[in-house]
């Protein structure tokens, strides 16, 4: 571990892609999958799979475009990925296979920045569309199965990126506030009112996750560093790299039991961090 890594956690490398057969380049993305693989994104739309131990890399599929946040279906029967430069979203079979188009849009509306993806209790997929900054409009999608679609929430939000789900609210990560809002779910699947859950100054907040502890975890593009949030609102730095080695732009974030696997967009590999329930 660098020395210069800073916070209550110890942060370690899991994979390192820089010189691996495929390269794993710039990874946004990360997701696990029950057999412990772990499952990431390339800059050239390709979707790799991580063996367990981290001893190796395999290329799944491609779509040739650049890969943003990935999860898997409630099933595991299938991967779905956000493409930025096709604006679409992809379903991807699992083990592997051919990724087909899942949706580029709905209610009228085409995807600008298709970002991050995750499945609410009922198995819909929520994406959040992080458009442009500066220009507003419908930023949550939700989709059933079959890629039909609606716009779920279309308030003004500041680049809408990663999303958690707690089975009560939606939690994003709005990197350009910068900080997190929740937007409660009512009884029938609609989103309710938005709240700002914590604010996060001097921080580019990028992707969320839920940890078996019951509390949110926060990749932050800039800088690297990794953050807890409290659910009233208390924030805690994790780890923190100022030299941007071993956390290098972390963004998108899966839990493994009770380690944080972390993707790193400024390099070429995945972090581990072993978390201590006790922290």
């Amino acid at each position: 571990m660098s020395e210069a890594v800073r916070g209550i956690a110890r942060p370690r490398m899991f994979f390192d892609g820089i010189f691996s057969t495929p390269r794993l380049d710039h990874p946004e993305c990360v997701a696990v999958h029950p057999d412990g693989s772990v499952w990431c994104g390339g800059e050239a739309g390709q979707i790799f799979r991580v063996a367990a131990d981290g001893s190796g890399i395999e290329l799944i599929a491609t779509t040739g475009g650049f890969i943003l946040g990935i999860a898997f279906s409630p099933g595991h029967e299938s991967l779905y990925a956000c493409d930025i430069a096709a604006r679409a979203v992809f379903r991807v079979p699992v083990p592997g296979g051919q990724p087909e188009l899942f949706a580029d849009g709905a209610d009228g509306h085409r995807f600008v920045n298709p970002n991050y993806i995750v499945f609410d209790g009922d198995g819909r997929l929520l994406v959040s569309d992080s458009r442009q900054p500066g220009q507003p409009g419908p930023s949550l999608y939700a989709f059933d199965a079959s890629g039909k679609g609606a716009v779920w929430y279309d308030g003004p939000l500041s680049f809408a990126n990663g999303l958690a789900y707690d089975g009560s609210a939606l939690y994003v990560a709005e990197s350009f506030l910068p900080g997190i809002s929740k937007i409660d779910i009512g009884p029938d699947g609609s989103a309710g009112q938005r709240s700002v859950l914590a604010m996060l100054p001097g921080t580019v907040p990028d992707g969320l996750a839920f940890g078996p502890d019951g509390r949110l975890y926060v990749g932050c593009y800039e800088p690297s560093r990794v953050l807890r949030i409290e659910p009233d609102g208390t924030v805690t730095v994790i780890a923190d790299d100022p030299t941007a080695h071993l956390l290098c732009h972390p963004t998108n974030l899966a839990f493994r039991g009770s380690t944080l696997l972390t993707a790193n967009l400024g390099r070429w590999h995945l972090t581990a961090i072993d978390m201590d329930p006790a922290s």
